[in-house]
């Protein structure tokens, strides 16, 4: 059975929200540790030390805060991201002038991935505003930004509310987008071409678990290596203007290498790199087979 655009919309959705899943909690205390280290370096000396303090200070839970919004977060974007993504497909199918059902080239995905990540960016920034609120909380009361708070999903929801109304869940949008359009073509990008060095001329699709996982690491790296100093200044902009009014990008980037140096947008970087393996390989592990599932159930009726 041929499947229309739309059921191939849904299973494209119901896969993306699966790999989501999968990619939050493979790799959710390192994304703690990344936006922590991000926002309040001179707190933390490395990784090691940042974990230490971590779960010195709040245990273990320190390290899942900001799950619940993280899987909000991560389930919505991937489930546009990979919905769009075909979509994004076939668009650049019309453009360059191929048929519905020939295969784009690693470098014709790239820019599909890329073109489908403004479209999650959209999913995506209320809800990692919420989660990396969450994840600094600690921080941000010890440093005396903000009062004593709840530390629950809810009161950082009616904060953001009662202060800025519905926009302000899209602080750190221009940043976001800045992060994703670029981000998402060496990840789409670096996936397709370590699958198509580990395929070697056969199908990709024959590729086993293993061949998914090291190429979901590979587009992981990618991703992060490229824009890295644009997630720190996201997550900057969007902890600290819950404190007051915060610059724009160009104004925090400024502000940051003018009096921290510009070694300081890495901060971070080796949980994030810890993290990026696991995480997406395992992103793209369950992405792939339960797209392939789906396939396979809806041909066979």
């Amino acid at each position: 059975m041929k499947s229309s655009p739309g059921i191939q919309a849904v299973i494209d959705l119901t896969a993306g929200a699966s790999g989501g899943t999968a990619c939050v909690l493979a790799g959710q205390p390192f994304d703690t540790m990344k936006v922590k280290m991000q926002t309040f370096p001179y707190l933390y000396k490395g990784l090691i030390n940042c974990f230490l303090k971590t779960y010195k200070q709040v245990g273990i839970r320190g390290f899942y805060k900001g799950t619940g919004p993280a899987l909000t977060a991560y389930v919505s974007e991937n489930s546009v991201l990979f919905m769009c993504y075909g979509f994004c497909q076939q668009f650049v199918r019309e453009v360059v002038g191929l048929d519905k059902q020939a295969q784009l080239s690693d470098l014709q995905k790239a820019v599909a991935g890329s073109l489908a990540s403004s479209f999650a960016a959209l999913a995506l920034c209320p809800t990692e505003l919420v989660k990396c609120r969450l994840q600094t909380m600690y921080e941000m009361e010890m440093s005396g930004k903000i009062a004593k708070s709840h530390n629950t999903i809810w009161s950082v929801v009616k904060s953001i509310l009662r202060k800025d109304g519905l926009l302000g869940f899209y602080h750190g949008l221009s940043s976001t987008l800045l992060q994703e359009v670029p981000g998402y073509f060496f990840f789409f990008g670096g996936y397709e071409m370590s699958r198509s060095y580990f395929a070697s001329g056969r199908s990709k699709d024959e590729l086993g678990p293993a061949h998914l996982m090291f190429s979901g690491g590979v587009a992981g790296i990618s991703l992060w290596l490229v824009v890295f100093p644009v997630d720190c200044i996201k997550s900057r902009i969007q902890v600290l203007s819950m404190h007051g009014k915060q610059a724009g990008f160009i104004g925090t980037l400024s502000s940051v290498v003018r009096n921290e140096g510009i070694a300081v947008l890495y901060s971070g970087l080796t949980a994030t790199m810890v993290r990026a393996f696991p995480a997406n390989g395992t992103l793209f592990l369950v992405y792939e087979y339960s797209r392939k599932m789906m396939m396979s159930q809806l041909e066979a009726h």
